[in-house]
């Protein structure tokens, strides 16, 4: 049995996998990418997602949109939702330490 988690990254214009992983350790990780409820949608439909990682350029309504969607469909995912301030630039960081967080020892 795998401990691998499944992360769902949600982003403004849609997050790039291969982006992130080129700057990260994602080993004991599965990432998924996207930028809008229906990407989540997509998502959710074909696999469960244990965690949502969401930076804040989607404008707050969507964003609140996709939290009550995730909801909605999962009793399970955890959502993790970057702050506005540190700008794009600070998307990577904090998604490095949501993993760090979320790790299997």
């Amino acid at each position: 049995m795998t401990n691998t988690k499944k992360v769902l990254l949600l982003g403004k214009g849609g997050i790039v996998v291969a982006d992130v992983e080129d700057q990260l350790s994602t080993t004991g990780f599965e990432l998924y990418g996207g930028g809008s409820i229906d990407d989540l949608r997509a998502t959710f439909s074909s696999t469960a997602i244990d965690h949502v990682i969401m930076g804040a350029g989607l404008p707050l309504e969507v964003r609140l949109e996709i939290v009550r969607e995730i909801f909605l469909l999962s009793n399970t995912t955890t959502v993790h939702i970057k702050d506005y301030e540190s700008g794009p630039d600070g998307f990577v960081p904090f998604v490095r330490s949501v993993l760090a967080g979320i790790a299997t020892p």
